[in-house]
């Protein structure tokens, strides 16, 4: 089942089921009791947007050998977990400003998103999935010269608009076999299986939730393949006019513009 939020042309936003081409309005929100209205609009008529602003955002670094390997760093031994502010999700379709702050070495990273559905606390690898409301695709963008000069990576993982997220909620997926791909532009940048992750999504719930309480809604992001800017030779940045696309099989995909800062304020603006 795929779970979306979305906006009307009137500006009404709502919650529904992805059926096909078109979505069938629930009542309540994603992580409560789910009833079908009965209304249906066609996708072609709504604007999807982030399916779930969460009450916390983790992600996790390196979960990829290769990954750690393009940059210089040994495999983890446990999970290396860092956080990303909230405001930094972004709607399907929406733009990813290059903040005026770190405009020169913005990166992106294909993630495999796991969407917490109730109170996670202490729980073992076998009942980890259990707490697991599905799955969905996202875009760990980075300022890699604030990650390499700052002392922790707050910052560099933080600007506004640095987690596109989408384009829905997919329940019905194992998350040890998703393929996870990206391209920028029309160049595929990053190619990888989530079998390859070094610690997998059971295991990361289950550790996670023994250092902190996984709220609902939480999101996690499991780490991201080979293939990015910052390894490449010379380094591949996103820039203003740039489309970068993250699709893992089973989910769907999920592609943004990169626009500058001052265009999406101007943006926002208009509308």
């Amino acid at each position: 089942m795929r779970l979306a939020k979305f906006r009307t042309t009137a500006g009404t936003i709502g919650h529904g089921i992805v059926e096909a081409d078109a979505i069938a309005v629930i009542a309540g929100d994603l992580l409560g009791n789910r009833q079908r209205t009965g209304e249906r609009h066609a996708l072609s008529d709504v604007r999807l947007l982030a399916p779930i602003i969460p009450p916390n955002l983790i992600a996790i670094g390196r979960n990829y050998l290769a990954h750690a390997q393009e940059g210089d760093a040994d495999a983890p031994t446990a999970p290396i977990v860092f956080l990303k502010a909230t405001t930094t999700i972004t709607d399907p379709g929406a733009p990813i400003p290059i903040p005026s702050m770190a405009p020169d070495e913005v990166d992106y990273e294909a993630e495999l998103a796991v969407v917490i559905a109730r109170t996670c606390r202490d729980v073992s690898e076998a009942q980890a999935l259990d707490h697991v409301l599905g799955y969905t695709c996202a875009n760990d963008v980075s300022a890699r010269d604030c990650q390499r000069n700052d002392p922790q990576w707050a910052r560099g993982k933080s600007f506004d608009g640095f987690c596109p997220l989408g384009p829905w909620i997919e329940t019905d997926l194992d998350p040890d076999r998703s393929r996870v791909r990206l391209t920028l532009n029309d160049a595929v940048m990053q190619d990888a299986d989530t079998g390859l992750m070094i610690f997998s999504v059971r295991f990361l719930i289950s550790y996670l939730s023994r250092c902190m309480t996984l709220l609902p809604g939480t999101v996690i992001l499991t780490g991201t393949p080979a293939g990015c800017g910052f390894a490449r030779k010379p380094p591949v940045w996103m820039k203003p006019g740039d489309r970068v696309t993250v699709a893992i099989a089973g989910i769907g995909e999920l592609s943004n513009p990169v626009t500058t800062a001052a265009a999406k304020a101007a943006l926002r603006g208009a509308h």
